[in-house]
C-alpha cells in the first residue's frame, strides 16, 4: 500500500510540474518565415498563432494564390515548430516516457 501512496504522490507532483510547464510554454514563441522572409509567422507553446507579418512587396492582387500559399506554409511550419518545442520540453520533464496526450 505504501508503494501505491508514493506512486500517487509522484503522479500528482508530475501533474503539477506539467501544468507549470504548460503555463511557461504559453509564453514562449517560435518564429518562421516563407518566401525568403516575405511572410513571417510567430506561434506560442499553446499552438496559437500570435502574429503574422506580410511584406508589402509580396502582396500582388493579380497573384493572390501565391500569398495564400506563403501564408499556409509559414503558419503550418510555425505550428510544427511550436509542437516540437512543447514535445522537447515535456520529454525533459517526463524523462522520455511516452505519456499519451502529451
Amino acid at each position: 500500500m505504501k508503494k501505491m501512496g508514493n506512486m500517487m504522490k509522484q503522479a500528482q507532483k508530475l501533474q503539477a510540474q506539467m501544468m507549470r510547464m504548460q503555463e511557461e510554454l504559453g509564453g514562449k514563441t517560435v518564429e518562421t518565415s516563407s518566401g525568403g522572409g516575405m511572410v513571417k509567422v510567430v506561434a506560442n507553446g499553446r499552438q496559437q498563432v500570435v502574429s503574422i507579418v506580410i511584406e508589402k512587396e509580396v502582396v500582388d492582387p493579380e497573384d493572390v494564390e501565391m500569398l495564400q500559399d506563403l501564408l499556409l506554409a509559414a503558419v503550418n511550419d510555425a505550428l510544427a515548430k511550436s509542437q516540437e518545442m512543447v514535445s522537447s520540453e515535456m520529454s525533459k520533464l517526463t524523462g522520455g516516457l511516452n505519456i499519451p496526450g502529451l
